[in-house]
């Protein structure tokens, strides 16, 4: 289940999303790193799971972040200033298999070389499909951000489906991951599920 937050702490969530929320850079290698002057929370997920749906949902904008019905689209760190408050960033998709094996290792190392050496990154949100739970590739992610002590949420996309079943399993899986928050965010972009807790939990991970 998700944290519960007070309707006031999700009001001023709702005025920092609804305000200015600009796309600063793409970074393909960590050389293009803009300076880690103001916090940071990073949306990772295999291909295709819904992050950029979310972070537009998130933003109540429709194409803050590009959406595409074409796996492994997004092959760089995107990086979105809220604010002045926070950065987003969107992650590459991982997990996709018709990409060449040096592309999707590219892609991987960009990730993982960014989560372990980012010191204004506050936390990981972990996209999984609510539809089918977690894949290997996610818990590869999952015990490498334990390893680096980077802290991380799971965020079940696709909400509108069945996912009692999903739910019960990862938080299970949780109970073996000392880096990973023990509650579980479900949410839908479509029907805005979960949405306005979301942003409050980003929020409040910004002070």
């Amino acid at each position: 289940m998700s944290a519960e937050f007070s309707n006031q702490q999700i009001e001023e969530a709702r005025k920092l999303f609804a305000g200015p929320c600009d796309f600063m850079l793409g970074v393909a290698g960590l050389e293009q790193l803009p300076k880690s002057s103001a916090p940071e929370v990073a949306f990772a997920g295999r291909s295709n799971v819904g992050k950029s749906s979310l972070i537009n949902a998130l933003t109540n904008r429709g194409d803050l972040a590009r959406t595409s019905n074409t796996p492994g689209r997004t092959q760089q760190l995107n990086f979105f200033n809220l604010g002045d408050v926070l950065r987003l960033v969107d992650m590459p998709g991982y997990g996709y298999a018709k990409v060449s094996k040096k592309e999707r290792s590219e892609w991987e190392n960009l990730i993982f070389d960014y989560l372990r050496g980012r010191p204004n990154l506050r936390c990981v949100f972990v996209l999984v499909d609510a539809r089918h739970g977690l894949k290997d590739s996610d818990e590869r992610l999952m015990a490498m951000l334990d390893e680096a002590a980077v802290s991380y949420r799971i965020v079940l996309t696709k909400g509108d489906k069945k996912a009692k079943g999903v739910m019960d399993a990862v938080q299970g899986a949780l109970k073996k991951h000392p880096a990973a928050f023990p509650d579980i965010h479900l949410t839908s972009s479509i029907k805005q599920i979960g949405i306005p807790e979301l942003r409050a939990n980003i929020l409040a991970l910004s002070r």
